[in-house]
This record gives structure tokens, sequence and C-alpha cells, in this order.
């Protein structure tokens, strides 16, 4: 695979699987009295928090798999499977039960883990930090991630107005095609999985 390929590749995964449009749906749940000012600070606090996350996983997801001695088939068959749970309640609209609590710090606990950077996401990015092994595509791979997460941040931004613009409809619309996205995302996975651990 190219780098021009490889960047695009890991920056569309990661980038649905952040879910654009749920997160948008959540952030507006738990900022909706709030005023610009407050709700842009609080979305730059979740996106930094998402940032950290999701960089953690990816870099040093590698060296927890080492120690627990997990394989990189086994972990996919997982990640692939609570990516596609994920996907379910996306589609059916119920991917979250957490109760939302709007009088304390919300940014990091709940909104930026488990909700927006969830199981699906986390497992995903452990296969792909096991995956790609050299020190360019590694970087490339990282570039990628980063313009995902910034686009999430871009959209945590304009939440207000993303949410005027498509509705409670639209977003769930969106959210659900999102989830088709997913399931096809966590069965390719998946089958990843099995296949190298039928050639090994």
């Amino acid at each position: 695979m190219g780098k021009i390929s490889l960047f695009i590749d890991i920056f569309i995964k990661v980038f649905v699987i952040l879910s654009p449009f749920f997160s948008v749906s959540m952030f507006l749940l738990f900022t909706d009295n709030m005023n610009k000012k407050t709700r842009n600070r609080c979305a730059m606090r979740t996106s930094i928090a998402i940032m950290i996350i999701c960089f953690i996983v990816y870099f040093f997801g590698n060296l927890i798999f080492k120690i627990l001695g997990i394989t990189v088939p086994a972990f996919q068959v997982g990640a692939g499977t609570l990516l596609f749970l994920t996907s379910i309640h996306m589609v059916s609209g119920k991917r979250t039960e957490i109760t939302l609590d709007k009088n304390e710090d919300f940014t990091i606990v709940p909104l930026a883990i488990p909700l927006i950077v969830g199981p699906g996401t986390i497992g995903t990015l452990l296969v792909l930090g096991m995956d790609i092994s050299g020190t360019i595509e590694k970087l490339i791979a990282a570039s990628a991630i980063l313009l995902a997460v910034s686009m999430i941040s871009l959209f945590l931004l304009m939440a207000v107005s993303i949410g005027r613009l498509l509705g409670q409809k639209g977003l769930q619309m969106m959210m659900k095609l999102t989830g088709l996205v997913l399931a096809a995302i966590a069965s390719q996975i998946i089958f990843t999985g099995i296949r190298t651990f039928l050639t090994k």
C-alpha cells in the first residue's frame, strides 16, 4: 500500500470509527444550556482527551499485547466483534445507556471515553498499532489519526450549527449510516484475523 493510500485508508477508518454524528449528538445533550464560549471550551477539552487516548492506545498498545501474550489474530477477532456490536447499537439508536450528568465535568469521562472513544475504537486502534510496523508507515498513520481527531474536534466546535442543519432526525439517520459503515469495517477486521490465524 502506498503512503498516500495508507494515509487515506487510516484517516477514513478512524474518522468513521470515532462516529462524528454520534459525537455531535452526545455533545449537544451535554451542552444544551451552555453559552458559546463555555461550549467551545468543553469541545477543546474533549478533543484533547480524545487525541491523548488515541495516541496512547496506538503507540503503546503493542507493548501491552507483548506483555499479556495476546496474538494479533486473536485481538483482531475480538476487536472486530466489539466494533460490530457498537455498529448494531448505532443502527438501532441505542449505542449508550450511560446516564447523562451535566452538573459534573463530562468532557473526559464519559464523553471522550467511553462514549466517543469506546471499546470498538480502542480495539481498532490497537490492531492498527500492531499491524503497522515500519517507522515511516507508523508516522503516516499517526498523522492520519491526528487529522481524524482534528475533524472530530471541528464537528464538536460546529455541533450547534450541524444540529440545526440536520435536526434530530437527520443526526439519527447519519448515525445509522455510520453504523452500517462500521459494520463493514468490523467484518473486515474479523475476516482478516481469521485468515491470518488459518494461514499461520
